[in-house]
């Protein structure tokens, strides 16, 4: 685990990227903090700053525009400290597919895909030369299920947990020590809800909501035993576990019963 080097964080403002940042200053690292939000990433590194001595390098960036991706991984791809890269920036569409706005769909593929692609790939670069580093992709227990009214987002996510899991595959089979992780939460209290326009005690009783500061302990723990996928509490473990038993048939039709008990999709409509 990274003590003392750089941790790189997408989507650092707020929720679990800000959790990241405070669970690894603690940790002794330096930190590339990397949002939209000028002014939140501020007043992150002036806390980190006070209360931990830490070292943060604000980056100012919209990872769906071209030349902010590019500028941050030539960043990455620069850096001979670079430890550990949190590929966590991302957000949700909430609805219909055929009846969403299109530029909201693309941009959330591109954020997830695209860009958890570009970054990682620029950080692999170093840390496979130095034989040290990691690269933490959120992803999201999403990515296990197929869910009416949230498509993209499960899409997206199963990609990454694709995506990590070949990397994973790769780097062990060339005997890199370079570690690779799919953190895959399911719901946690963060602003991403909000900017969702979801409510969030229509989707789960609170037992099922975690704490992005558990998530972080969970992700950070399961690194260090180089676990490929991670996924916070013991409920959403059991519920990913049994689901993956289930024939896909009735996989669905269950899938779809709770998308309509929960509002995404009208009942009597598919």
């Amino acid at each position: 685990m990274p003590t003392h080097g750089l941790a790189a964080i997408t989507g650092a403002s707020s929720g679990i990227g800000a959790a990241f940042a405070r669970a690894l200053a603690a940790r002794g690292s330096d930190l590339m903090l990397i949002a939209r939000r000028t002014n939140r990433l501020e007043a992150l590194a002036a806390e980190l700053a006070e209360r931990h001595g830490t070292k943060s390098e604000i980056v100012t960036a919209d990872l769906n525009v071209d030349a902010d991706l590019e500028r941050v991984a030539e960043r990455l791809r620069a850096s001979p400290r670079l430890d550990l890269l949190v590929n966590n920036a991302g957000f949700g569409v909430g609805g219909l597919f055929a009846a969403s706005e299109f530029a909201a769909q693309e941009a959330m593929h591109r954020l997830h895909i695209m860009a958890t692609l570009r970054l990682t790939h620029a950080a692999l670069q170093g840390m496979v030369a130095r034989r040290a580093g990691a690269v933490i992709n959120v992803a999201s227990v999403a990515g296990f299920l197929t869910s009416p009214g949230a498509v993209s987002y499960g899409a997206s996510k199963s990609w990454i947990n694709t995506f990590t899991e070949g990397l994973w595959m790769e780097l062990r089979g060339s005997g890199s020590p370079v570690r690779v992780q799919a953190l895959c939460p399911g719901f946690t209290y963060s602003e991403f809800h909000d900017v969702a326009g979801m409510d969030r005690s229509k989707l789960a009783p609170k037992a099922w909501w975690c704490s992005a500061e558990q998530v972080v302990a969970e992700s950070l723990a399961g690194l260090e035993r180089d676990q490929v996928f991670v996924i916070p509490g013991f409920r959403y473990r059991v519920l990913v576990g049994i689901v993956g038993r289930i024939p896909r048939g009735l996989r669905r039709a269950l899938l779809l019963a709770m998308a309509r008990r929960n509002g995404r999709i009208a009942a009597g409509k598919g």
